[in-house]
């Protein structure tokens, strides 16, 4: 996956970063940092704030989001980019709201949320999916990570 913010940290922090970038989430003031950078989903915020819906990263902006039309999928060149952002989205409302789950970096800048569990969830494929085809929902991602 290729998340530009991320690729730049890396870039600045020289050779071997990508293996410690999972590391830097062990730091509680870089996994904080990391969290906001997730967080900011500036295109999907402006995009559906243009359609009256503001983001709070709360569980029933989620569903809130499900119910939208997809007015993204007429622009192919920024549908992936919406999708990353639903997934970071989708990520970021799971670690503020679902106990226990917090940001995990994989070696290569690949984003994914890990419950109390030990699960990972691929909340970036999932907001992929999300835009590209409207499922999985959000909102049912969500449901099935607060319940682990």
């Amino acid at each position: 996956m290729n998340i530009p913010f991320l690729d730049n940290w890396l870039k600045r922090q020289g050779p071997g970063a990508r293996g410690a970038v999972a590391g830097a989430l062990d730091d509680p003031g870089r996994a904080a940092a990391m969290a906001e950078l997730f967080a900011e989903c500036e295109l999907l915020r402006v995009r559906v704030g243009r359609m009256g819906l503001e983001l709070d990263d709360s569980a029933a902006s989620l569903s809130a989001l499900d119910q939208l039309p997809p007015r993204w999928r007429d622009d192919p060149e920024e549908l992936p980019w919406i999708g990353n952002d639903a997934g970071l989205y989708l990520g970021t409302v799971i670690v503020r709201t679902v106990p226990g789950a917090s940001w995990h970096v994989w070696p290569g800048g690949h984003p994914v949320v890990r419950l109390a569990s030990g699960r990972e969830i691929g909340v970036v494929e999932a907001g992929l999916d999300w835009a590209v085809n409207g499922a999985p929902e959000l909102s049912q991602v969500y449901a099935e990570a607060a319940e682990a």
